[in-house]
């Protein structure tokens, strides 16, 4: 992301670097898995602390995975674990998606998970995404879909955590509804052939409950988010404190489900 113009809802409080670490190729890339080969160049926009860009270097060896995040600090967090790990053909760099330090058609394949929904102008980094692309190159693209979320048992503190959610996001310039604009998004980039699909996270057994409830928890009270939200005037402390303790009650119960939807794409240059 562009520091200058965009503000990460999220931040990287360690309660947001819990939930990144947690992600792998399997259960946040398996749209892509099968279009890669071994070989390829891939390029993780947004890598995080690099769990996902460590399963693709296993994937595409020899080929090469290049992973970069707007952050200093969490791609130094990447770099340390992964350090004397064996993945030679893996590497990590700051850099901002608006302006992508690569020459034209560098890699053969573009990953960007969970985060064109932060962007105030995704169409604009898809572009750099795309030029970035050799010829015929593939890009994916994984993003939420908020709206589409779904949990029960029905709690009203987070209704009102989705609609301060939302608030927050507009205020950003973003777009917390991005899966289902994925398609378009990537059209008016000027890619071609493409292939749209949708897969789900599902929180349901109680180990599940317990990482779920217990990460937006602290995320609510402790995160970007929160400070944002108090900041833009949109909630208060004390209501902060009763949607936290909402996913605490929501993780105890047996019958607690919540099912994070995301919108997928594939696509060429």
């Amino acid at each position: 992301m562009n520091e200058q113009k965009d503000q990460y809802t999220h931040g990287h409080h360690e309660s947001v670097l819990r939930s990144h670490r947690w992600r792998t190729a399997q259960n946040s890339a398996g749209f892509l898995l099968s279009h890669l080969e071994r070989g390829a160049r891939l390029l993780d926009v947004g890598c995080g602390p690099g769990t996902i860009s460590a399963d693709f270097a296993k994937l595409v060896a020899p080929g090469d995975v290049q992973g970069i995040d707007i952050s200093p600090d969490v791609i130094e967090v990447a770099r340390s674990t992964y350090e004397g790990q064996g993945l030679d053909n893996l590497s990590f760099a700051v850099d901002d998606v608006y302006a992508l330090s690569w020459p034209d058609s560098s890699f053969d394949v573009v990953f960007a998970h969970q985060v064109l929904q932060h962007l105030s102008d995704p169409v604009a980094a898809l572009r750099e995404m795309r030029r970035v692309l050799r010829p015929d190159g593939l890009l994916a693209v994984r993003d939420a879909d908020f709206a589409a979320f779904a949990w029960s048992p029905k709690d009203e503190r987070l209704d009102r955590w989705m609609e301060i959610y939302h608030q927050v996001t507009r205020a950003n310039g973003a777009e917390a509804d991005a899966g289902r604009y994925l398609a378009r998004w990537v059209r008016e980039a000027g890619f071609h052939a493409l292939d749209v699909s949708s897969s789900n996270w599902t929180y349901y057994s109680a180990e599940e409950r317990r990482w779920w409830g217990q990460l937006w928890a602290d995320r609510v009270l402790q995160s970007a988010f929160a400070k944002q939200s108090l900041e833009y005037g949109f909630t208060t402390p004390s209501e902060l404190r009763e949607i936290s303790d909402a996913f605490r009650v929501w993780a105890d119960d047996e019958d607690g489900l919540f099912i994070v939807v995301s919108g997928e794409v594939l696509a060429r240059r």
